[in-house]
């Protein structure tokens, strides 16, 4: 009985679900904006005359399953952080459905007796009964203010490059706290990280609105995670350069190249791969370049955009982030108006997924199958949490993630 939905909240995931899913396929039918990355509609005759070929957007299974893998343990580490918010590291059984509702407060009970290694029922008798963590937990769970204090230099610079990206070098700070979950950001940042770093951040008020604004400017930050990558895959000097076959996977080694991943059953022909390769090798402007230098109609200004959401996704801990944080920063970034668009245009490099109760976007090349291939310290410091639990967690080997960067 503890795991029915009341209806109204059952049918509202359910509807933003259908909608999501019907949006995407709608979107997939739409012409091409001056763009021949992916095939012309086709037309093919029928009993009844001529109708357009439905073109198909590819689903990633591996993606999808990496939404449904999250779910246990973020309920896992959600009710942690309720115990180790309470003064005496315990909660009171009674007191969930205030901190969650009722609907949820099932969901939390339902962990607390799955993973009894974890979690612990105390109290009885005349005492309420209590949920605390166990002995084991308590002394992993100790561990996570060093994962926290190693993580706080890749903050500070992950979030400096997020205002450097900005066309004014500042973001309402709303909308920061809007994607800090994604990014990592410790729930008090305003008051615990930014603060320590005069040099680099100030919080001032433009057009009524509080912005954090970027202090200095470092040239040295302003290097993509594209590039960095690119610059541990070189490609040695060769006089017959132009004269390689394109390949079927549609990478291609050079300073403008993105990695990409076809989803499975996408079958491009040679053309497609022509017009694909032209579009890899064709330079364009750095995302940390103000973007009201440029003409947005201009090819190199679109592949610009590519290389912003690129590098946006690049930011957070798990790559990924849901469509509304994602489209929050239409307006710093100058983003296109279909920005949904855009992504599946270039479904090789991103991946859509209204798995869950929100739609996702994944950056491919984070991922091999459904794991993150790289982990920051706090993701590290999560797993081996949630891995008391007996879950069997999904790791990549060493040779695994150097086959992940190597470019065919």
């Amino acid at each position: 009985m503890f795991d029915i939905m009341p209806k109204p909240l059952q049918y509202r995931r359910c509807l933003v679900s259908s909608c999501l899913n019907h949006f995407l396929k709608k979107s997939v039918f739409r012409e091409s904006e001056n763009l021949t990355l992916f095939p012309v509609q086709v037309r093919h005759k029928s009993g009844g005359g001529f109708r357009p070929k439905k073109k198909v957007y590819h689903r990633v299974h591996e993606l999808d399953k990496a939404i449904d893998l999250k779910k246990k343990p973020s309920l896992i580490l959600q009710l942690k952080s309720m115990i180790q918010s309470q003064k005496h590291g315990t909660i009171l059984l009674r007191d969930l459905e205030k901190h969650v509702g009722f609907v949820h407060k099932w969901n939390l009970m339902a962990a607390i007796e799955k993973y009894p290694s974890i979690f612990h029922v105390g109290g009885g008798n005349r005492e309420p009964p209590c949920v605390m963590l166990t002995e084991k937990a308590q002394k992993i769970a100790d561990e996570e203010s060093e994962a926290i204090e190693s993580m706080e230099p890749i903050l500070v610079n992950n979030l400096r490059k997020l205002l450097m990206m900005s066309v004014d070098c500042r973001v309402p700070l709303e909308k920061v706290e809007f994607i800090q979950s994604a990014m990592g950001l410790p729930h008090d940042f305003k008051s615990s990280l930014i603060p320590k770093y005069p040099d680099f951040f100030s919080v001032k008020v433009v057009n009524g609105k509080v912005h954090l604004v970027l202090e200095n400017w470092d040239s040295s930050l302003a290097i993509t995670a594209r590039e960095e990558r690119l610059s541990r895959v070189l490609e040695p000097p060769s006089e017959n350069r132009n004269k390689v076959r394109i390949t079927k996977d549609g990478n291609f080694l050079g300073p403008n190249a993105f990695k990409v991943s076809f989803p499975p059953g996408f079958r491009p022909n040679a053309s497609y791969l022509e017009e694909f390769q032209k579009w890899q090798k064709m330079e364009f402007p750095s995302p940390y370049l103000n973007a009201r230098r440029f003409d947005s109609a201009d090819p190199k200004a679109r592949k610009r955009v590519v290389a912003v959401l690129h590098e946006l996704l690049s930011l957070t801990m798990e790559k990924r982030v849901t469509c509304s944080q994602l489209d929050a920063f239409h307006s710093e970034y100058l983003l296109p108006s279909r920005l949904i668009l855009c992504l599946i245009k270039h479904q090789g490099i991103f991946y859509i997924t209204n798995k869950g109760a929100r739609g996702t976007v994944f950056l491919k090349e984070g991922y091999g199958g459904s794991g993150l291939i790289e982990k920051c310290p706090l993701l590290l410091f999560q797993e081996r949490f949630v891995s008391l639990c007996g879950r069997r967690e999904v790791s990549v080997c060493n040779d695994q993630l150097q086959s992940s960067n190597v470019i065919s």
